[in-house]
């Protein structure tokens, strides 16, 4: 299945930045050691089928990593990363930037620790590969920059704090394996800790079956961080999980009324990249320990979708603490996300939604792998 990003970007409008990475692909920045991770592009004398690539995504509640090659995997749903090393952090760097609008001395201190065991994997992985990126804690933040110079200062990672447009697209390219090739028309959405991008992928006339292009876009500043510290995510009662599933309503609504125009076909479906949807997956399953393998990739359909809402609802936090899928980190989080996912598939309903454990990471190592052109040999 091919996802095609040539076409401009028509959502909230893109920066000059945004419209020059369309045309030519994004700019490689260095991360962990200058002098050992050369941008892409670059003249190493390496291959590209010699590359170890690394992609870090620094958001709002979580810091991942994920370290990759390139390889073709037919039995993995013809996936085209072999995965060398993961990590994945809940760090909660956007904690309390809603009402200070400062990331805090102590979501600080958290952070960089995680970004120490990042810089370490890299190097033990010989990483020669990097984009390493930030997202709506560091965008909202009036110390974003601040805290970005920190990060060098402290452990030599260049972050870059990318914009929306460009999250978006990360996230679409990361999770376009998983649209349904004989579908017309697809929802992509990644409910974040800060942030809710939301991507409309279609089939255009004439075009052939399989190739969807990005025909809309758009970034809301509604998280699961932001929502359950405005209403509380701990013990949430249904007047407060009504208000905000009105709330992420109400946000929606305007790309939802701008997309009542595109066609949809009977196969329709929506595509949800984030931890809300994965724990309602593993929910679903009953799954006594979190499977990837199980998670990524599978159908819900619209009654099993709420069975499992309803079924987190009605867990108080304890019992929430103690679901494998969900655990203490995200516990008070869960229901503000739940809350987010119904209010999309109130304002775009469908009769099945995907569920993608993947994302921004995935998507940051593919495009870096094709501007070397490393999957030309494996095609």
């Amino acid at each position: 299945m091919g996802l095609h990003w040539e076409e401009r970007l028509t959502g909230t409008d893109p920066s000059a930045d945004a419209e020059r990475m369309l045309a030519n692909g994004p700019p490689h920045l260095l991360g962990a050691s200058a002098a050992a991770i050369p941008a892409a592009g670059r003249a190493t004398g390496l291959p590209s089928a010699s590359h170890t690539y690394a992609a870090l995504d620094l958001g709002t509640n979580n810091c991942r990593l994920l370290i990759a090659r390139p390889e073709l995997r037919p039995r993995r749903r013809g996936e085209l990363l072999r995965i060398v090393d993961a990590f994945s952090r809940i760090v909660r760097l956007g904690e309390g930037v809603g009402r200070s609008g400062r990331i805090s001395e102590e979501a600080i201190a958290r952070t960089i620790e995680a970004l120490d065991v990042c810089r370490a994997k890299m190097d033990a992985r010989g990483v020669t590969r990097a984009r390493l990126i930030a997202t709506q804690a560091c965008r909202a933040a009036v110390n974003g920059d601040e805290f970005i110079a920190l990060v060098y200062e402290r452990t030599g990672l260049d972050l870059e704090i990318i914009d929306r447009a460009t999250e978006a697209r990360f996230a679409a390219r990361g999770c376009g394996a998983l649209v349904d090739r004989d579908s017309g028309s697809v929802l992509l959405f990644d409910i974040g800790g800060g942030s809710t991008e939301l991507v409309w992928l279609a089939r255009r006339a004439g075009a052939p079956l399989g190739r969807l292009d990005l025909i809309d876009w758009t970034s809301l500043e509604l998280g699961v961080v932001t929502l359950a510290e405005t209403f509380g995510g701990r013990n949430v009662s249904d007047q407060a999980f009504k208000a905000m599933t009105a709330l992420a309503r109400a946000q929606l609504a305007p790309f939802a009324e701008a997309m009542k125009a595109q066609p949809r076909c009977d196969r329709f479906h929506l595509l949800g990249a984030s931890g809300t949807v994965t724990t309602l997956a593993g929910v679903h399953l009953g799954l006594k320990r979190y499977d990837r393998w199980r998670i990524d990739g599978l159908w819900m359909s619209n009654e099993q979708a709420s069975s499992a809402i309803a079924t987190l609802r009605g867990m108080d936090f304890e019992a929430r603490v103690a679901n494998c899928c969900i655990g203490p980190q995200r516990a008070d989080l869960v229901l503000a996300g739940c809350a987010i996912f119904e209010a999309i598939r109130e304002l775009f309903p469908a009769q099945r939604t995907r569920i993608a454990d993947r994302g921004l990471r995935e998507g940051m190592l593919l495009e870096l792998m094709e501007a070397d052109g490393a999957f030309d040999a494996l095609r």
